[in-house]
């Protein structure tokens, strides 16, 4: 482009004072999720865990309560006519320009397309009007606050476990700790354990990030330390003690418990971060194998997520030549579901209609998704990206699945030229269906397998109880196993709070026409729920019914579920560690429930 070209091209106001409203909307946003993350520190400090996950919850919404702020305004100050195609195309670099020294551009560029996309037509989604591609770099960019990103600590002055001490007091959180000089020593001689380093020799270097990482009742400290060649993550939990005073509860130096305690099963962090693309970049140098899309959401910006997601997936595509095909496994009543073998997720299309007993809706069921979203996922239910108008090549469907969304969907799908587009899909990732898992572990007489899918499926549920969620249909079609040997429920079109659930036992028969008919003779309310009926739909097989009955047993009682409704009712925040119990420090104090059993993932881990 000319010198003389660009300033007649970059001519409108109209087109800088979008450009200048759009970046105020997201500047507003940014402001309100860093001020929410702040205030996780002093829910943590005074304990206050139900106003906490309310305000975990409320943060999820913010992002799109300002993009239609943004989109409002836009609206009411122009018209159709204003917004062309020639304003549109200037709108976007006059917000190139805006985002000079901006501290979020990542963010920002995305904000940008949010507003467009609720504003322009579908045909305009390119790289004239949106940011498809990034164009603000987010290398090297410095916080303008006086504590850097992280922190750099030196233990060859004073040691080892005088510099992780400066490391814990540096954070001043506003709680006493038990004994941290106790807590300490533990550290130091785990660490010095894992690393492979002996205490007269290290010449360590850590580096610890800036800001806690808040979520559920736990504040964590994210640090690396650096010895010559090697790099050793860390984290350190920060619990409280039944006293009300805090503990350092164990140091995570496997980069295996590291990746599963920043799962996508799991609630997002709440951390202060001015430069998020910093933060990003330190937890993928301790976890190179996670997509930055999935840093990202775990961090709580998941529209950024979403943005690096897609990015990612289109140019899988163009990379790859596979067919779309209908995922393997039970076809489900509420949802279709398709797979590019190639590609390690699964998309989810709701269906338009239901054969019996199903009876929902398709706006029952997205509230249901929601539900998830906003809701703590302690580690057994996957999250999952939801997408509008999304583009895939029509070429790559194979005729059987198009006649299958065409047959149930139709009202969600479109072909445009050479397109298929989905106007409203889920996105999630695939994992093997625990009904196939078990089913293979029995074909092969594989015992040991059974056992821990068996163990690990009552270890979810048990965990979703805690966290006040009753799965409502818990066949096993509907959970599935990921890649780490967790089991994880995906399926929740009939989910529902455990407290909203009435908890029976079957009454007891009147008379030999009572116990003989084919439907119930008592009456039974939309939400009562009779546990000791589970084993019918789930204990068929006898291998299957032995292993449960040893550590499951509890489940198809009246009383298990009715005892946690009422401690929830109570008050009372059950904890599920995101790690094993067998790795902290004190696993008999504090607020340990005992596992049953070793976990799937643990067991495999070990092996």
């Amino acid at each position: 482009m000319t010198e003389q070209a660009f300033p007649k091209l970059l001519s409108s106001q109209i087109a800088f004072d979008i450009a200048r409203t759009i970046l105020d909307g997201f500047d507003k946003h940014y402001r309100l999720f860093r001020q929410a993350s702040r205030q996780a520190r002093r829910h943590f400090e005074t304990a206050d865990w139900a106003t906490a996950q309310h305000a975990a919850r409320e943060r999820i919404d913010y992002y799109d309560r300002r993009v239609q702020e943004c989109v409002h305004i836009l609206e009411d100050d122009y018209s159709h006519q204003d917004l062309t195609d020639r304003v549109w195309r200037e709108t976007k670099l006059h917000y190139i320009g805006l985002l000079s020294g901006h501290k979020q551009p990542e963010l920002a560029e995305t904000f940008f397309n949010s507003v467009s996309c609720r504003i322009l037509h579908r045909s305009y989604y390119n790289n004239d009007h949106l940011f498809v591609r990034p164009v603000i770099s987010t290398e090297y960019i410095e916080t303008d606050e006086p504590q850097p990103t992280y922190r750099v600590y030196y233990p060859a002055a004073d040691g080892l476990r005088t510099a992780l001490t400066r490391v814990v007091t540096n954070f001043q959180l506003d709680v006493p700790f038990a004994d941290l000089a106790r807590d300490v020593a533990l550290v130091e001689a785990r660490m010095l354990d894992a690393f492979g380093i002996d205490r007269a020799e290290a010449n360590l270097q850590l580096q610890v990030l800036s800001s806690p990482f808040f979520r559920n009742k736990g504040a964590y400290i994210v640090g690396r330390a650096i010895n010559g060649p090697r790099d050793y993550p860390f984290v350190i939990p920060v619990l409280y003690e039944p006293s009300g005073q805090l503990a350092l509860d164990t140091v995570l130096t496997d980069p295996y418990h590291i990746t599963l305690l920043f799962s996508f099963t799991r609630a997002y962090f709440l951390v202060d971060m001015e430069v998020p693309s910093a933060f990003v970049q330190f937890l993928r140098s301790l976890m190179p194998r996670k997509p930055r899309s999935e840093i990202y959401t775990v961090l709580g910006l998941q529209k950024q997520g979403k943005t690096l997601f897609y990015r990612d997936f289109l140019q899988h595509l163009k990379h790859s030549s596979d067919a779309f095909r209908s995922a393997p496994g039970i076809r489900g009543l509420v949802m279709l579901v398709f797979e590019l073998p190639s590609f390690p997720y699964v998309f989810k299309v709701i269906k338009d209609w239901y054969p019996p007993p199903k009876e929902t809706t398709r706006a029952q069921v997205q509230q249901k998704y929601l539900l998830v979203k906003h809701h703590d996922r302690v580690g057994r239910m996957a999250d999952t990206l939801e997408y509008s108008d999304v583009a895939f090549p029509l070429a790559r469907f194979s005729e059987e699945l198009l006649a299958e969304l065409k047959a149930f969907a139709p009202s969600l799908v479109e072909i445009e030229g050479e397109r298929l587009i989905v106007r409203h899909l889920y996105i999630e990732r695939r994992m093997v269906p625990l009904n196939l898992y078990l089913d293979e572990a029995l074909a092969r007489d594989d015992e040991d397998a059974l056992a821990r899918g068996v163990i690990e499926y009552g270890n979810a549920i048990k965990d979703l109880v805690a966290a006040n969620i009753f799965p409502g249909d818990m066949l096993y079609k509907n959970f599935g196993v990921t890649r780490h040997g967790r089991v994880v429920f995906y399926d929740y079109d009939e989910i529902e709070y455990l407290t909203d659930c009435t908890f029976r036992d079957i009454p007891q028969a009147r008379n030999e026409e009572d116990e003989m008919a084919a439907e119930p003779w008592y009456p039974i309310g939309k939400h009562d729920v009779f546990p000791e009926q589970f084993g019918r739909f789930l204990l068929g097989n006898p291998a299957i019914r032995h292993h449960f009955m040893q550590h499951h047993a509890e489940l198809l009682t009246r009383a298990y579920w009715q005892s946690h409704k009422d401690r929830i009712l109570a008050g009372v925040v059950d904890d599920v560690f995101p790690y094993p119990q067998q790795i902290r420090f004190f696993p008999t104090t504090a607020q340990a429930k005992p596992d049953p059993a070793p976990s799937l993932l643990e067991t495999l881990h070990n092996e």
